[in-house]
């Protein structure tokens, strides 16, 4: 279980093909630590490590992770149930089932899903769902929404005169305030059709102390993206153009469910549909 030391069956450097500068087991990656608080074995000693002093530190934070998978169901579920017929999952992490094209196919059958991130490690994983009828991997940073926008085979696959669903979960607190999160998230939606919604969720300081917030994104010095813990207001101006579903900005944990939060978890997710212009 997370916090245990265990034997990764991660693969060795070699073994990625598309390894590239970015690429270190010895630096932990926040996609990495998202596994093994999942209790998956695709991390490395280095993950290991910071993720341990993470929940010496917080020991609810597995159960955080868990519950942005169990976020993300519920939220393409609604989007599916809402007519959307084609995701972007940006921040995407490494496959865990039920994964979103799982999700959204299940309810629209054909849907289609493009699947984005900037580790190696995970676009590895990801590409081994090309089987999958609909599915698209691609390496792509949220910072560099352009980059994503522009990519021959994203818009092969996506038309953007329909209705998309973007998901950005668990990706946004790993963006420093300085690199204007608010005006990445209005690149990236820029494009979208009336009809199309944007799902977030992010760790968040609501309810902490400045200190305490100073000492939880301390953690994660060592790792490869830093930790950022946002505010609801953030939250909200992320959504600003959206109508945000039923209930609003709220607890992860309360989206549409009834779970008990633990501890002095703070994690919001909302999610918004685009009206027309």
């Amino acid at each position: 279980m997370p916090g245990t030391p265990k034997e990764s069956t991660a693969p060795g450097p070699e073994q990625y093909p598309g390894a590239d500068h970015r690429f270190d087991p010895d630096v932990a990656s926040p996609a990495r630590m998202y596994d093994y608080y999942l209790g998956g074995k695709d991390n490395f000693a280095a993950d290991r490590e910071v993720a341990d002093r993470m929940i010496a530190e917080h020991p609810v934070v597995p159960a955080g992770a868990q519950a942005n998978r169990r976020f993300l169901v519920r939220s393409v579920e609604a989007l599916a149930e809402a007519g959307v017929r084609q995701f972007i999952d940006i921040g995407a992490g490494i496959p865990t089932s039920p994964n979103t094209h799982e999700v959204a196919q299940r309810i629209r059958p054909g849907a289609r899903v493009v699947y984005v991130d900037n580790d190696p490690v995970v676009l590895t994983h990801t590409r081994a769902l090309r089987a999958a009828p609909g599915v698209l991997a691609i390496e792509g940073d949220i910072r560099d929404p352009g980059a994503v926008l522009d990519d021959p085979r994203l818009n092969e696959h996506i038309d953007f005169s329909q209705p998309v669903g973007v998901l950005l979960l668990a990706v946004l607190h790993f963006v420093r305030h300085q690199e204007h999160p608010e005006l990445l998230v209005d690149r990236l939606v820029e494009r979208l059709a009336p009809g199309s919604h944007l799902v977030v969720s992010t760790g968040s300081s609501e309810g902490h102390s400045p200190e305490a917030v100073a000492r939880f994104e301390a953690t994660y010095q060592k790792s490869s993206s830093p930790l950022v813990l946002h505010s609801r207001a953030d939250v909200a101006r992320w959504l600003r153009d959206f109508e945000l579903l039923d209930p609003g900005i709220t607890s992860i944990f309360k989206w549409r469910a009834d779970e008990e939060i633990p501890g002095d978890l703070s994690w919001l997710g909302a999610a918004g549909r685009l009206p027309r212009r």
